[in-house]
């Protein structure tokens, strides 16, 4: 049954309950049309079936129908366009941040919600933009349109191609979102609606954070190139030891380098936007002091000098004011930060790198990070808020690397455990199916049915053999592997292990990459690549065995990033930890 009214401007104006034959009544109420789609939009509510349900049905219509007039008629006559200007006018946000939100604003906001009322725009109408946002960048009409080189008038050759939809980025969606909510936020503390409908908004969800930074590799390639302009090497450098931003590397003045205390003082930064450039507060407005190594201090002295050197030739002055990177013989002027991005860029694709020097802030961190420095220290090196809370979410990977590590470091300083006992081996009774095929498998190998260096039989045909699932077999070969019988390698056939006394082995584990508990001892390491200190650590090994000081070389290369070839490059520095003496200095070959 459909309960309707004689016309169709009287329908549409009260809205329409229709019966269901389950005995449930549909609500829908006209609501205009969607300013973003264009479409047709209702307000629809379905009440279940009951002995009263026409009434409710009938109550569901007039709080629609009140919902509608609000919409209609809302307590402000102000328009979307009006409520953002206003706003972005208010916020005390800095100039490259304005510029940005009124871009976004003004090109992806107002043509949609611009001449809506501010009382009239539901959460349904937000979402309907974010769908737009996402579907096409560019918003077009979906009728085939082009994508011109330039909006001049033109003659069409191939750089004019057939347009395709991109969506817009998800972090542009949600730099919108924010601008919208702030937005209405204040409408709500001025009275002009009641509610924010954009609580009720959800914005596409976040990426996580993947930083790339340079390898150790492409970082020493970075600098040898760079150092051919020594002062171009310096910056390069000094973004490497600090993690700076383009803008306060710019705006670095020697009046902020502390040479006796040994540290750099970053108070300003270098904006931009287009050919405008301005000195202003660091991004997080901090005021942030970073020790300088003696490597990096000596560095810049010797920087200063040839800044000053050309000061006298041309018969000006290099005063403190002066900036530390500047292409003015008084260090008057500061480089700007556009130029320093393409000068780098052009550089790194001359050396086939493609990485930006933003990355040299992600290298600065992630090596501070493998170094086992606290997050709160690196935050505060980099200038990152929030207490850590930002550096930890973008350098997971490398803070969880850096935890396995500390838990080997730790393990290498644990008191020894008691020695498994010689000559005797530890029996179990198997009671379940895994453990029952693990005692068979290990006593064949014991009996040299199943020859050291060979794999073991396939997965499959022991299952078949004992009746068992494959899953199963799994648990029992992982059983064997505990006790030191056999191999297991991930895609890789599992290999009967090479026992040194069989008898003593069975049942507990024996791992012969552990060096001797009888010679091992702590030792400090020092590694060296080209002369040049890259790595301090602590190790328990035998200082007389060269297969165990290859091994603790062998893994310094590769958490540098190198490959094992490169560790011909490196040399270890190899002394007494309790004694502070050094025993030798190690060397190893690339065969």
């Amino acid at each position: 049954m459909l309960v309707a009214w004689a016309d169709v401007s009287s329908q549409r104006s009260r809205g329409s309950i229709e019966k269901l034959p389950s005995g449930a009544y549909r609500v829908r109420v006209y609501g205009g049309v969607d300013p973003v789609t264009g479409r047709r939009h209702d307000l629809r509510e379905t009440v279940p079936p009951g002995p009263r349900a026409a009434r409710e049905a009938e109550k569901v219509r007039t709080r629609l129908l009140a919902q509608i007039d609000e919409r209609r008629h809302p307590r402000t006559s102000a328009t979307v366009a009006q409520l953002l200007d206003r706003h972005l006018k208010e916020s005390r946000l800095g100039t490259n941040t304005t510029h940005t939100y009124r871009g976004l604003v003004d090109k992806h906001v107002l043509p949609f919600l611009g001449k809506q009322k501010v009382g009239s725009i539901e959460p349904d109408i937000v979402e309907s933009l974010y769908a737009e946002l996402q579907r096409c960048r560019k918003h077009c009409s979906r009728r085939g349109d082009t994508d011109h080189r330039t909006p001049r008038p033109h003659d069409c050759d191939e750089r004019c191609r057939p347009h395709q939809c991109r969506p817009l980025a998800a972090s542009s969606i949600r730099q919108i979102h924010w601008i919208l909510s702030g937005a209405f936020r204040r409408a709500v503390r001025w009275r002009w609606i009641a509610t924010n409908p954009l609580t009720q908004v959800e914005p596409p969800s976040q990426r996580p954070p993947t930083p790339r930074p340079p390898t150790a590799a492409e970082a020493a390639k970075i600098l040898e190139a760079a150092w051919t302009d020594p002062d171009w090497g310096m910056l390069v450098w000094l973004t490497m030891v600090t993690g700076q931003r383009r803008g306060e590397l710019c705006a670095l003045r020697w009046s902020h380098v502390d040479v006796p205390g040994g540290t750099l003082h970053l108070q300003r930064s270098i904006g931009q936007r287009g050919s405008l450039t301005w000195e202003k507060d660091t991004k997080t407005h901090q005021d942030r002091r970073i020790v300088l190594d003696p490597e990096t201090l000596r560095l810049l002295i010797e920087h200063r000098k040839r800044c000053a050197q050309r000061a006298i030739a041309v018969g000006v002055e290099l005063d403190d004011e002066a900036f530390v990177f500047s292409l003015a013989p008084d260090g008057s002027r500061h480089l700007i930060p556009d130029s320093v991005t393409q000068r780098y860029r052009k550089m790194t694709q001359r050396l086939g790198i493609k990485t930006s020097i933003h990355k040299l802030r992600h290298y600065s961190a992630t090596e501070l990070i493998a170094a086992g420095v606290d997050i709160r220290t690196v935050a505060g090196r980099l200038g990152h808020g929030s207490g850590g809370t930002t550096t930890l979410r973008t350098y997971t990977a490398w803070v969880s690397e850096s935890d396995q590590r500390a838990a080997k470091d730790l393990a290498t300083r644990m008191p020894a455990p008691p020695p498994p006992s010689a000559g005797r081996i530890v029996e179990i009774d198997p009671t379940t199916p895994y453990e029952k095929i693990a005692v068979e498998l290990r006593d064949r190998i014991l009996n040299a049915e199943l020859v050291a260096g060979l794999p073991i039989p396939p997965f499959k045909q022991l299952a078949l053999n004992h009746g068992v699932s494959v899953s199963t077999v799994h648990r029992a070969v992982s059983l064997l592997n505990d006790w030191g019988f056999v191999d297991v390698n991930s895609g890789r056939r599992t290999i009967v292990r090479r026992l040194k006394e069989p008898a003593a082995a069975a049942g507990v584990r024996e791992d012969r990459d552990q060096p001797s508990s009888q010679d091992a001892v702590l030792l400090d390491i020092v590694i060296c690549r080209l002369g040049t200190v890259v790595a301090r650590l602590q190790a328990e090994a035998d200082p007389s065995n060269p297969k165990e000081l290859r091994r603790l070389l062998v893994d310094a290369v590769r958490r540098r990033g190198d490959n094992e070839s490169a560790i011909g490059d490196y040399e270890m520095t190899v002394g007494h930890a309790s004694k502070g003496e050094m025993i030798t200095t190690f060397v190893a070959s690339t065969s």
